[in-house]
């Protein structure tokens, strides 16, 4: 199995990596952990490691436990609003003369037809939420 990167990073938090694989199983195990006293850390992997996502954001556990629960938006709504949030998110990347590169330094590679599951989606877009809060940005979706 050859695991390639899906790179998500997001100001200094957000990770996904995939790998070509023929099955694919979307239970997801969460496992919350501390790294340091200065991030919350969040990982989500499923069985087989297709797709990984890591959150390191000062606050993101606490702000994720105030938002609607699991189950209330549904995987389809989630990838809906993950494809219009990257899309938005992917072109200030490529405008650092006019969005701070601290904010935005790397593109978000989310491919629309890839089955991420609804943990990752659901943690990305409660990302994109809490990013948009916490920094002031607006990402239009």
């Amino acid at each position: 199995m050859k695991i390639k990167p899906l790179h998500i990073l997001i100001g200094l938090a957000l990770l996904i990596l995939g790998c070509n694989a023929t099955e694919k199983s979307n239970q997801f195990k969460a496992k919350k952990t501390q790294k340091t006293q200065e991030y919350d850390t969040i990982e989500i992997a499923n069985d087989s490691l297709e797709y990984k996502i890591i959150i390191l954001e000062i606050g993101f556990n606490s702000w994720l436990a105030t938002q609607r629960p699991r189950g209330y938006y549904s995987q389809t709504f989630l990838e809906n609003k993950n494809r219009i949030l990257v899309s938005e998110y992917n072109s200030r990347v490529n405008e650092p003369s006019r969005f701070d590169p601290q904010l935005y330094p790397f593109r978000i590679d989310y491919d629309s037809r890839t089955d991420y599951g609804y943990e990752v989606n659901y943690l990305l877009y409660h990302y994109f939420l809490f990013f948009q809060q916490k920094y002031n940005q607006n990402l239009r979706y």
